[in-house]
């Protein structure tokens, strides 16, 4: 059992539970992949003898029960009885929980834990996460909205002026097959958003290489700041082949669940931005070590939230606010129950102004769970 009292903290885990919720979307979200209109993540609430409890979040997209039996028969067994704030420690312990390489439900689970445990420090400390994480002195962090869906014109006309409408001056586009009509595309929504304001396209790995080279062309003619997840993300060459023969910068990161997944396309800069999202990439503690080495190579940070809940959000806002080399963090701009249930929160597009999203002031992530919300999103 670890030591808590050394450092005047002698606190133990008494329980983790799991919280496996679903939702119909507000909206549905429509990118190369297809469309979605259902989602799920994980909540992990990790209780204390000294009576704080926090919470976290895992991506878990898809079969949010099965991450919970992990968590609960895998994860909860190394953590009870053990002093929440040894967090290095419990992060090593959970990975030896499964063996072979790293990535999959096993590291998304661990996300779950992990925030919890900051989230833990944070009210063991009375500081906000990012203070914690060293701090760069920002009370805001800049945001895109994310993200005008593929669509016919019409469609994605209208999701632009209503980003536009809200004041965003950085905004993401979703874009798939057919190229030309992607091109074409990229092309007309430049011209309607006009020279000041900064567009960049997510291709969730749409394209071949020599398909990617033709978007590519498309992008930088019209000024896109960057091209995300042109390619399978195992095609490491694929990316650094692009790199050499697209004038615009390349942004991914997302799909990776460790600093090893993305050291080479980082250490060798053929990404401009790194993207790893909070609750895949083994929570805070693995996350702001991928954030740290991009930063140590002139590379951006960008956090990538995706379709998650407000504890995700909020992880990564803090994140943002504490590393050097932030870029910009997406900012979804539906109303999804994970985020305005859980704590009551306004959607991130509201909270927003021209593009700035505050950071939480309070202890550990700063928000309020309402429990009783998240019985309600409990998948069945």
């Amino acid at each position: 059992m670890s030591d808590g009292a050394a450092n005047g903290v002698d606190i133990r885990i008494t329980e983790v539970i799991a919280h496996p919720l679903s939702q119909t979307l507000p909206k549905p979200t429509v990118t190369s992949w297809g469309k979605y209109t259902e989602v799920s993540i994980c909540l992990v609430e990790i209780r204390t003898d000294s009576g704080i409890t926090g919470v976290g979040e895992a991506l878990a997209r898809f079969s949010p029960k099965a991450y919970a039996e992990l968590i609960e028969t895998s994860l909860r067994p190394r953590l009870v009885g053990q002093n929440p704030t040894d967090i290095t420690a419990h992060w090593h312990s959970m990975r030896r929980a499964l063996s072979g390489r790293s990535g999959g439900m096993l590291f998304e689970a661990i996300a779950g834990v992990d925030i919890a445990l900051w989230d833990i420090l944070g009210k063991v400390a009375g500081l906000p996460i990012y203070r914690l994480l060293g701090g760069m002195g920002r009370s805001e962090v800049p945001v895109y909205a994310a993200s005008v869906n593929w669509g016919d014109d019409e469609f994605m006309d209208r999701e632009l002026d209503r980003y536009l409408e809200k004041g965003f001056p950085r905004i993401k586009v979703k874009v798939a097959n057919p190229v030309k009509e992607a091109c074409r595309r990229i092309e007309r929504l430049r011209r309607r958003a006009g020279d000041d304001i900064d567009l960049c396209v997510d291709a969730n790995w749409a394209y071949t290489l020599e398909e990617a080279v033709e978007v590519g062309r498309a992008l930088t003619d019209n000024r896109y700041f960057w091209f995300e997840e042109p390619v399978r993300p195992e095609d490491e060459s694929g990316y650094e082949e692009l790199h050499r023969r697209c004038g615009t910068p390349l942004a991914a990161g997302e799909s990776n669940y460790t600093l090893d997944q993305a050291k080479r396309l980082v250490a060798n800069r053929t990404l401009a931005y790194l993207q790893p999202d909070v609750a895949r990439s083994g929570g805070i503690t693995e996350t702001r070590r991928m954030a740290e080495f991009a930063a140590a190579h002139d590379v951006g940070y960008a956090p990538h939230i995706g379709m998650s809940g407000i504890i995700c959000e909020m992880a990564s806002v803090h994140l943002a606010a504490a590393m050097p080399n932030i870029k910009a963090m997406e900012c979804e701009t539906d109303a999804s129950p994970f985020k305005t249930w859980i704590t009551g929160a306004a959607p991130g597009a509201d909270r927003q102004k021209n593009g700035m999203l505050a950071v939480p002031a309070g202890p550990g992530l700063g928000v309020e769970v309402d429990w009783d919300a998240v019985k309600r999103l409990r998948a069945e």
